[in-house]
């Protein structure tokens, strides 16, 4: 970035707890830009860097177990050179408070997004969910979405069995069904895991002409985490950016879940009723990346067959 030293400023490992976390994000925002409270239970920090905006979503607490303990999308920005908006909460990812939507609507009577020439929305499960609702304010946006929640309103989701708390919320007034506010997105990506029922059921509801579906299938409840760790999330954020991506390119970064052994583990629990499909898998991983578990666990099954 122009003016901050990312070396030095864009790394709150240090902190030791929340206040002094609060206080590297203060000193980052008001080096080159602004880290300010949003109610009682949200802030806002901005980096103003470039024409290409990311916005994200996230928890004090999830930042805080992040590389860095940097918000999400926070050293993807400063490498690729874009500025961010990103919203904190500390009471909960679903950002249902009048202080986040006036905020909002300040950014949008200012015209803060029209200065920006291309502006991304993204977020994850519940983040996900705010991702999409706040997209609205900058229509035109382009919207990434990894197994997104649509709203938690009983009367349109009332098969959700999660988040019993949460449900409390009122869904219904401003910014309230998420899948209704990406209309006016110039595309929007959701990609779910279709494994996780529940998941599954809140991204079909994302079903307008301009939403583009891509599945993870074993990808887990945690999706954002297991793009991260298999080195694609990034490649995804900016494809995303720069409206490439398709499915052919998705299908490409997807593959690299055939290198990653937490994956391959899952899959194997999966093929453990049908030994043929698990002995297939065993003799795949364990020639091309030769696992020791993989090869014994081949070895166990041949002997049985």
């Amino acid at each position: 970035m122009s003016d901050l030293d990312s070396d030095v400023m864009l790394d709150a490992s240090a902190a030791k707890n929340r206040a002094e976390w609060m206080a590297v994000m203060d000193a980052i925002g008001e080096d080159s830009g602004y880290f300010q409270k949003v109610g009682a239970s949200h802030s806002a920090l901005f980096l103003d860097n470039a024409p290409t905006l990311l916005v994200t979503f996230d928890s004090h607490a999830a930042a805080r177990h992040r590389p860095k303990q940097l918000p999400v999308g926070m050293a993807l920005a400063d490498e690729c050179d874009w500025s961010q908006l990103c919203l904190l909460s500390d009471a909960g990812p679903w950002y249902r408070d009048p202080a986040v939507y006036a905020y909002f609507d300040r950014l949008v009577d200012e015209g803060f997004f029209e200065d920006f020439d291309r502006v991304l929305f993204y977020g994850a499960g519940p983040c996900g969910y705010a991702a999409a609702a706040f997209s609205v304010t900058a229509p035109g946006a382009r919207v990434l979405l990894l197994n997104p929640i649509s709203t938690l309103s009983p009367d349109l989701a009332g098969w959700e069995t999660r988040h019993r708390k949460e449900r409390k919320l009122d869904f219904t007034t401003r910014y309230g069904f998420a899948p209704d506010m990406v209309e006016s997105a110039a595309g929007v990506t959701v990609i779910c895991d279709p494994a996780q029922g529940l998941d599954a059921m809140h991204s079909a509801l994302y079903d307008a002409s301009h939403v583009n579906r891509m599945n993870a299938r074993l990808a887990g409840p945690d999706i954002e985490a297991t793009f991260a760790r298999m080195g694609i999330l990034n490649h995804l954020i900016c494809s995303a950016m720069e409206g490439k991506l398709t499915p052919a390119l998705y299908g490409e970064l997807w593959r690299n879940r055939r290198d990653d052994l937490s994956y391959l583990r899952l899959l194997q629990v999966a093929a453990a009723e049908h030994p043929a499909r698990e002995i297939m898998l065993c003799r795949n991983v364990a020639t091309r990346l030769q696992q020791h578990k993989f090869k014994k666990r081949l070895d166990d099954l041949v002997s049985k067959a």
